[in-house]
Protein backbone atom coordinates (compact mmCIF):
# COMPACT_ATOMS: atom_id res chain seq x y z
CA UNK A 1 0.00 0.00 0.00
CA UNK A 2 1.64 3.45 -1.07
CA UNK A 3 0.68 6.06 1.66
CA UNK A 4 2.30 8.72 0.60
CA UNK A 5 0.86 10.18 -2.71
CA UNK A 6 1.84 12.36 -5.40
CA UNK A 7 0.92 15.74 -5.96
CA UNK A 8 0.33 16.62 -9.76
CA UNK A 9 0.63 19.87 -11.26
CA UNK A 10 -2.51 20.99 -12.95
CA UNK A 11 -1.85 22.65 -16.52
CA UNK A 12 -4.91 25.00 -17.65
CA UNK A 13 -5.13 28.20 -19.32
CA UNK A 14 -7.02 29.86 -16.90
CA UNK A 15 -4.33 29.04 -14.26
CA UNK A 16 -1.35 30.62 -16.31
CA UNK A 17 -4.17 33.99 -16.99
CA UNK A 18 -4.10 34.13 -13.12
CA UNK A 19 -1.21 33.43 -11.48
CA UNK A 20 -2.64 30.76 -9.75
CA UNK A 21 -0.38 27.39 -8.98
CA UNK A 22 -2.68 23.90 -8.92
CA UNK A 23 -1.68 20.64 -7.63
CA UNK A 24 -3.94 17.81 -7.09
CA UNK A 25 -2.72 14.93 -4.31
CA UNK A 26 -3.63 11.81 -5.94
CA UNK A 27 -5.14 10.19 -2.94
CA UNK A 28 -7.27 7.99 -5.60
CA UNK A 29 -4.28 6.32 -6.34
CA UNK A 30 -3.79 4.70 -3.18
CA UNK A 31 -5.78 1.34 -3.84
CA UNK A 32 -7.96 0.74 -6.80
CA UNK A 33 -11.22 -0.48 -4.19
CA UNK A 34 -9.95 1.55 -1.00
CA UNK A 35 -8.88 4.53 -2.25
CA UNK A 36 -8.59 8.26 -0.99
CA UNK A 37 -10.58 9.38 2.19
CA UNK A 38 -11.67 5.75 2.48
CA UNK A 39 -8.63 3.91 2.99
CA UNK A 40 -7.34 6.95 5.60
CA UNK A 41 -10.11 6.65 7.36
CA UNK A 42 -10.46 3.02 7.22
CA UNK A 43 -6.86 2.34 8.07
CA UNK A 44 -7.08 2.58 12.09
CA UNK A 45 -11.07 1.77 12.53
CA UNK A 46 -9.69 -1.46 11.08
CA UNK A 47 -6.58 -2.30 13.12
CA UNK A 48 -9.27 -1.42 16.60
CA UNK A 49 -12.14 -3.85 15.01
CA UNK A 50 -9.38 -6.73 15.22
CA UNK A 51 -7.68 -4.90 18.77
CA UNK A 52 -11.37 -5.82 20.48
CA UNK A 53 -11.38 -9.52 18.46
CA UNK A 54 -14.45 -8.48 16.35
CA UNK A 55 -15.04 -10.72 13.10
CA UNK A 56 -17.60 -8.35 11.56
CA UNK A 57 -18.01 -4.52 10.62
CA UNK A 58 -21.55 -2.83 10.14
CA UNK A 59 -21.76 0.35 8.98
CA UNK A 60 -24.10 2.80 6.81
CA UNK A 61 -24.75 4.25 3.18
CA UNK A 62 -26.77 4.85 0.22
CA UNK A 63 -26.60 3.80 -3.27
CA UNK A 64 -23.87 5.46 -4.11
CA UNK A 65 -21.56 5.40 -1.42
CA UNK A 66 -17.88 5.29 -1.77
CA UNK A 67 -18.13 4.02 2.18
CA UNK A 68 -20.06 1.02 1.15
CA UNK A 69 -17.61 0.03 -1.72
CA UNK A 70 -14.65 0.71 0.78
CA UNK A 71 -15.58 -1.22 3.69
CA UNK A 72 -16.62 -4.41 1.31
CA UNK A 73 -12.87 -4.75 0.29
CA UNK A 74 -11.32 -3.81 3.30
CA UNK A 75 -13.09 -6.32 5.15
CA UNK A 76 -12.38 -9.14 2.70
CA UNK A 77 -8.56 -8.62 2.70
CA UNK A 78 -8.61 -8.69 6.59
CA UNK A 79 -10.87 -11.59 7.45
CA UNK A 80 -13.56 -9.88 8.64
CA UNK A 81 -17.62 -10.25 7.53
CA UNK A 82 -18.88 -6.73 6.58
CA UNK A 83 -22.58 -5.69 6.53
CA UNK A 84 -24.06 -2.60 4.68
CA UNK A 85 -27.23 -0.92 6.15
CA UNK A 86 -28.39 0.53 2.49
CA UNK A 87 -30.76 3.82 2.68
CA UNK A 88 -33.63 2.97 0.71
CA UNK A 89 -36.30 -0.07 1.00
CA UNK A 90 -36.70 0.39 -2.91
CA UNK A 91 -33.40 -0.88 -3.75
CA UNK A 92 -33.81 -4.32 -2.43
CA UNK A 93 -35.18 -5.49 -5.46
CA UNK A 94 -32.88 -3.80 -7.76
CA UNK A 95 -29.43 -3.59 -6.10
CA UNK A 96 -27.93 -5.73 -8.51
CA UNK A 97 -28.25 -2.66 -10.95
CA UNK A 98 -26.46 -0.80 -9.06
CA UNK A 99 -22.24 -0.99 -9.76
CA UNK A 100 -21.81 0.20 -6.52
CA UNK A 101 -23.90 -2.20 -4.57
CA UNK A 102 -23.00 -5.11 -6.86
CA UNK A 103 -19.25 -4.35 -6.37
CA UNK A 104 -19.87 -4.54 -2.26
CA UNK A 105 -21.71 -7.41 -2.44
CA UNK A 106 -19.05 -9.59 -4.75
CA UNK A 107 -16.80 -8.61 -2.26
CA UNK A 108 -18.34 -10.23 0.22
CA UNK A 109 -21.17 -7.47 1.94
CA UNK A 110 -24.42 -8.25 3.24
CA UNK A 111 -27.23 -6.01 2.82
CA UNK A 112 -30.55 -4.94 4.36
CA UNK A 113 -32.37 -1.53 2.96
CA UNK A 114 -34.17 0.06 5.02
CA UNK A 115 -36.80 3.51 4.64
CA UNK A 116 -35.30 6.81 4.81
CA UNK A 117 -37.29 7.02 7.71
CA UNK A 118 -35.51 4.97 9.55
CA UNK A 119 -32.38 5.27 8.43
CA UNK A 120 -32.35 8.57 10.08
CA UNK A 121 -32.32 6.68 13.04
CA UNK A 122 -28.63 4.98 12.71
CA UNK A 123 -26.95 6.88 15.34
CA UNK A 124 -29.71 5.82 17.78
CA UNK A 125 -28.49 2.86 20.69
CA UNK A 126 -31.74 1.23 20.72
CA UNK A 127 -31.40 1.00 16.74
CA UNK A 128 -28.19 -0.42 16.57
CA UNK A 129 -28.93 -2.53 19.65
CA UNK A 130 -31.76 -4.07 17.32
CA UNK A 131 -28.89 -4.61 14.84
CA UNK A 132 -27.13 -6.46 17.36
CA UNK A 133 -29.91 -8.60 17.78
CA UNK A 134 -30.67 -9.25 14.43
CA UNK A 135 -26.98 -9.68 13.57
CA UNK A 136 -24.81 -10.65 16.88
CA UNK A 137 -21.80 -8.79 18.00
CA UNK A 138 -19.94 -6.54 15.78
CA UNK A 139 -18.35 -3.29 15.14
CA UNK A 140 -19.94 -0.29 13.85
CA UNK A 141 -18.77 2.48 11.47
CA UNK A 142 -20.84 5.21 11.31
CA UNK A 143 -22.06 6.85 7.28
CA UNK A 144 -19.41 7.69 5.80
CA UNK A 145 -16.81 6.39 8.00
CA UNK A 146 -16.43 9.72 10.19
CA UNK A 147 -14.97 9.17 13.85
CA UNK A 148 -11.90 9.71 16.18
CA UNK A 149 -9.55 7.10 14.54
CA UNK A 150 -11.37 7.97 10.36
CA UNK A 151 -10.03 11.74 11.74
CA UNK A 152 -6.20 10.18 12.83
CA UNK A 153 -5.79 8.33 9.71
CA UNK A 154 -7.30 12.13 8.01
CA UNK A 155 -4.46 13.99 9.71
CA UNK A 156 -1.70 11.47 7.64
CA UNK A 157 -2.76 12.95 4.33
CA UNK A 158 -0.63 16.14 4.55
CA UNK A 159 3.00 15.85 4.35
CA UNK A 160 5.95 18.36 5.38
CA UNK A 161 6.65 18.65 2.11
CA UNK A 162 3.03 19.81 1.55
CA UNK A 163 4.46 22.81 4.11
CA UNK A 164 5.03 25.50 1.04
CA UNK A 165 1.18 25.48 -0.14
CA UNK A 166 -1.07 28.16 1.32
CA UNK A 167 -4.58 27.09 0.28
CA UNK A 168 -5.91 23.24 0.61
CA UNK A 169 -9.02 22.15 -0.71
CA UNK A 170 -11.11 19.27 -0.09
CA UNK A 171 -14.74 18.06 -1.37
CA UNK A 172 -16.97 17.54 2.30
CA UNK A 173 -19.35 14.60 2.47
CA UNK A 174 -19.76 13.91 6.83
CA UNK A 175 -17.03 16.21 7.61
CA UNK A 176 -14.23 14.04 8.89
CA UNK A 177 -11.44 14.69 6.18
CA UNK A 178 -12.08 17.95 6.33
CA UNK A 179 -11.50 18.23 10.23
CA UNK A 180 -8.15 15.46 9.68
CA UNK A 181 -6.81 17.91 7.21
CA UNK A 182 -7.34 21.22 9.66
CA UNK A 183 -5.39 19.64 12.31
CA UNK A 184 -2.75 18.78 10.33
CA UNK A 185 -1.98 21.70 8.30
CA UNK A 186 0.32 24.09 9.04
CA UNK A 187 0.43 27.52 10.38
CA UNK A 188 0.09 29.28 7.30
CA UNK A 189 -2.55 27.14 5.55
CA UNK A 190 -5.98 27.61 5.00
CA UNK A 191 -8.81 24.84 4.38
CA UNK A 192 -11.57 25.51 2.07
CA UNK A 193 -14.00 22.22 2.01
CA UNK A 194 -16.47 22.17 -0.51
CA UNK A 195 -19.70 20.49 0.86
CA UNK A 196 -21.48 17.98 -1.84
CA UNK A 197 -24.58 18.32 0.69
CA UNK A 198 -26.81 21.20 0.38
CA UNK A 199 -27.38 23.32 3.66
CA UNK A 200 -24.69 24.72 6.63
CA UNK A 201 -25.33 21.89 8.91
CA UNK A 202 -21.81 20.45 8.54
CA UNK A 203 -20.45 22.86 10.33
CA UNK A 204 -21.75 21.58 13.87
CA UNK A 205 -20.12 18.43 12.77
CA UNK A 206 -16.73 19.71 11.83
CA UNK A 207 -16.40 21.54 14.86
CA UNK A 208 -16.36 18.23 16.94
CA UNK A 209 -13.37 16.76 15.60
CA UNK A 210 -11.85 20.50 13.90
CA UNK A 211 -8.97 21.43 16.59
CA UNK A 212 -8.14 24.49 14.93
CA UNK A 213 -9.91 27.58 12.89
CA UNK A 214 -8.30 27.59 9.99
CA UNK A 215 -11.26 26.06 7.96
CA UNK A 216 -14.25 27.67 5.91
CA UNK A 217 -16.68 25.93 3.99
CA UNK A 218 -17.76 26.79 0.37
CA UNK A 219 -21.57 25.64 0.16
CA UNK A 220 -22.88 26.96 -3.46
CA UNK A 221 -21.12 24.57 -5.60
CA UNK A 222 -23.50 21.68 -4.70
CA UNK A 223 -25.34 21.50 -7.55
CA UNK A 224 -28.62 20.86 -5.95
CA UNK A 225 -27.66 18.16 -3.21
CA UNK A 226 -26.02 14.59 -2.73
CA UNK A 227 -25.65 12.58 -5.62
CA UNK A 228 -27.14 15.62 -7.97
CA UNK A 229 -25.82 16.12 -11.26
CA UNK A 230 -26.54 18.43 -14.35
CA UNK A 231 -25.21 18.69 -17.67
CA UNK A 232 -22.87 21.60 -17.01
CA UNK A 233 -21.11 19.54 -14.44
CA UNK A 234 -21.17 16.68 -16.74
CA UNK A 235 -19.47 18.73 -19.62
CA UNK A 236 -16.74 20.11 -17.39
CA UNK A 237 -16.03 16.63 -15.78
CA UNK A 238 -15.41 15.45 -19.53
CA UNK A 239 -13.68 18.64 -20.39
CA UNK A 240 -11.19 18.42 -17.43
CA UNK A 241 -10.32 15.37 -18.31
CA UNK A 242 -9.71 15.76 -21.68
CA UNK A 243 -7.55 18.44 -20.86
CA UNK A 244 -5.49 17.07 -17.85
CA UNK A 245 -6.54 13.07 -18.22
CA UNK A 246 -7.12 13.09 -14.56
CA UNK A 247 -10.51 11.49 -13.60
CA UNK A 248 -12.90 13.87 -11.51
CA UNK A 249 -16.04 11.91 -9.93
CA UNK A 250 -19.72 13.77 -10.09
CA UNK A 251 -20.17 13.56 -6.62
CA UNK A 252 -17.60 15.07 -4.88
CA UNK A 253 -14.32 15.71 -6.38
CA UNK A 254 -15.94 16.81 -10.05
CA UNK A 255 -18.02 19.62 -8.25
CA UNK A 256 -15.03 20.85 -5.79
CA UNK A 257 -12.76 21.60 -8.64
CA UNK A 258 -15.44 23.31 -10.92
CA UNK A 259 -16.16 25.61 -7.70
CA UNK A 260 -12.25 26.16 -7.22
CA UNK A 261 -11.76 26.62 -10.97
CA UNK A 262 -14.34 28.85 -10.78
CA UNK A 263 -13.27 31.15 -7.73
CA UNK A 264 -10.10 31.11 -10.18
CA UNK A 265 -11.78 32.71 -12.24
CA UNK A 266 -13.27 35.36 -10.08
CA UNK A 267 -10.12 36.17 -8.63
CA UNK A 268 -11.31 34.81 -5.20
CA UNK A 269 -7.35 34.05 -4.78
CA UNK A 270 -4.56 36.64 -5.34
CA UNK A 271 -1.97 35.77 -7.82
CA UNK A 272 1.04 33.53 -7.15
CA UNK A 273 -1.29 31.92 -4.81
CA UNK A 274 -0.52 28.04 -4.53
CA UNK A 275 -3.38 25.28 -4.09
CA UNK A 276 -3.38 21.70 -3.17
CA UNK A 277 -6.70 19.49 -4.18
CA UNK A 278 -6.73 16.46 -2.16
CA UNK A 279 -8.47 13.75 -4.45
CA UNK A 280 -10.63 11.92 -2.11
CA UNK A 281 -10.97 9.04 -5.19
CA UNK A 282 -14.60 7.95 -5.67
CA UNK A 283 -14.33 6.93 -8.89
CA UNK A 284 -16.06 3.94 -8.89
CA UNK A 285 -19.49 5.38 -8.54
CA UNK A 286 -18.96 6.84 -12.19
CA UNK A 287 -20.39 3.47 -13.75
CA UNK A 288 -23.79 3.72 -11.37
CA UNK A 289 -24.32 7.09 -12.11
CA UNK A 290 -24.21 6.53 -15.85
CA UNK A 291 -26.56 4.38 -15.58
CA UNK A 292 -28.67 6.55 -14.41
CA UNK A 293 -27.70 9.30 -16.85
CA UNK A 294 -28.75 7.05 -19.80
CA UNK A 295 -32.17 6.55 -18.69
CA UNK A 296 -32.46 10.08 -18.43
CA UNK A 297 -30.90 10.51 -21.98
CA UNK A 298 -28.12 12.49 -20.73
CA UNK A 299 -24.60 12.91 -21.65
CA UNK A 300 -22.36 10.22 -19.88
CA UNK A 301 -19.34 10.79 -18.21
CA UNK A 302 -16.40 9.73 -19.81
CA UNK A 303 -14.40 6.87 -17.79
Amino acid sequence: MQETTENQQVHLDILAQKGVDLFLKREDRIHPFISGNKYRKLKYNLEEAKTQGFDTLLTFGGAFSNHIAATAYAGKIHGLNTIGIIRGEELAKKWQENSTLKQAHSHGMRFKFISRTSYREKSNPEFLEHLKEEFGAFYSLPEGGTNPLAIKGCEEILRTTDADFDIVCCAVGTGGTIAGISNAAFDSQKVLGFPALKGDFLQEDICKFALKENWELITGYHFGGYAKITEELIHFLNDFKIETHIPLDPIYTGKMMYGILDLIQKDYFPPQTKILVVHSGGLQGINGMNRNLQKKNLPLINI
